[in-house]
């Protein structure tokens, strides 16, 4: 029996829409609150997650259409840990109002960041995308909320990146979250990523408490990859 979750399969301009869309906020939430477009920053931002953004909907759509239909889900399901709902309903409107204050940042002139800091900022923001791409290649479990997928056959995966961290998609997250405010010319934004890590981190412990209750296999696991986050760090 095939037990995937069902995918709109033959609707690729429904998720080129909803790509566009969130693109389309994000643009809001940068250059309202900046009161320009004049922004190379957050042009650059746009332009680098509208292309990756269609490229993994067709990439996933061709190599994984399962976990696709995972990643469209919302971030609030059913069988999803009751901790993770409450991390999510209060995390979602502090991101958002991230970009805000990056943007806000830009209008007042609160903070100015050196050209090689935004290049920086752009490559640790290329970096995060990549090794997200890693993980999502690696695990087709990679589900956006914390959960087992009992019904795919959920199983532990300890291969890729895994083999060196056993959440390497949180650590992919603290890469962009560095780079985002780096590439947008913002100080202030750079000083949120601090309570983002702390945020993951408690998302990470409350993750394997599930993990080694109910999915076979993953206290061994947890025992040879000693590392969450960072190699040799934590």
């Amino acid at each position: 029996m095939d037990t995937r979750p069902e995918i709109t399969e033959g609707k690729p301009r429904r998720r080129g829409l909803r790509s566009l869309a969130w693109i389309g906020l994000f643009a809001l939430l940068l250059f309202v609150p900046a009161g320009t477009l004049r922004w190379p920053g957050a042009w650059v931002y746009l332009a680098i997650m509208a292309v990756v953004s269609m490229w993994g909907f067709s990439w996933l759509k061709r190599h994984d259409p399962a976990l696709l239909a995972e990643r469209l889900r919302s971030p609030i399901q059913r069988g999803q840990l009751p901790g993770d709902k409450l991390l999510m309903g209060a995390f979602m409107p502090l991101w958002f109002g991230w970009f805000v204050l990056m943007g806000l940042d830009r209008r007042f002139g609160w903070s100015s960041v050196s050209a090689p800091m935004e290049v920086l900022g752009t490559v640790l923001l290329c970096l995060g995308i990549w090794l997200s791409w890693k993980v999502l290649k690696e695990n087709s479990y990679a589900a956006p909320v914390v959960k087992v997928q009992k019904e795919r056959g959920h199983k532990v995966v300890t291969t890729g990146p895994y083999a060196y961290v056993r959440h390497p998609m949180y650590a992919s997250v603290i890469l962009i979250g560095a780079g985002v405010p780096l590439l947008l010319g913002s100080w202030w934004g750079l000083l949120a990523v601090p309570f983002f890590m702390l945020v993951l981190a408690f998302r990470a412990v409350m993750e394997e408490r599930m993990l080694t209750a109910e999915l076979e296999g993953y206290v061994d696991y947890a025992k040879r990859v000693r590392y969450r986050f960072v190699p040799l760090l934590w």
